[in-house]
């Protein structure tokens, strides 16, 4: 009887030592764990919200996102047309404008090349109706594809949504 004991303490004292130094590790790594987590003023950069109710129908802003200027372009009919009505087989990185666009009234693309990352000139300056990079003379139609010059890809649209019919949320929402 009295060896049946000494093994139930011993069992019990290496449980209970065991839960005590699992909560005191814990206790330690709780610090590096949190600051892993993305700070204030990173989760205030992760999305954008843009009040779209002020842009014309043709008008085009320019808003950052993340340290990066995004295009914001209400487009009008004719762009929208001009957009669509694109043989596949023209474009270098084939998309069709219904997958670059949440909406067909308005265009959201990062404003940087994706050739060496200049800033492209707003809608309209390039020879399809779109956006010029001077630079190396890479031009853009209305949806952002490369139409012309040396950038491999479209100007990329970054993650957004339409909150409601005048806000626009530029961006991930980190939960």
């Amino acid at each position: 009887m009295h060896i049946e004991q000494e093994e139930s303490r011993r069992d019990f004292l290496i449980l209970a030592t065991s839960a005590v130094g699992l909560v005191g590790v814990g206790g330690a790594a709780w610090p590096f764990i949190r600051s892993m987590s993305p700070s204030a003023d990173v989760l205030a950069q992760a999305t954008t919200e843009v009040d779209l109710s002020a842009i014309q129908e043709g008008q085009m802003i320019t808003v950052p996102w993340q340290g990066k200027p995004v295009f914001v372009l209400h487009r009008t009919a004719e762009q929208i047309a001009q957009a669509k009505n694109v043989t596949m087989s023209e474009l270098r990185d084939p998309q069709d404008d219904k997958d670059r666009v949440r909406k067909p009234e308005w265009l959201v693309v990062l404003a940087i090349c994706t050739h060496l990352g200049c800033v492209p000139q707003p809608i309209g300056t390039g020879e399809y109706g779109g956006f010029l990079c001077p630079c190396h003379g890479t031009h853009y139609d209305t949806s952002g594809r490369i139409r012309k010059g040396p950038a491999p890809k479209n100007l990329e649209a970054p993650p957004h949504e339409f909150k409601d019919d005048r806000t626009l949320i530029i961006g991930k929402v980190l939960a």
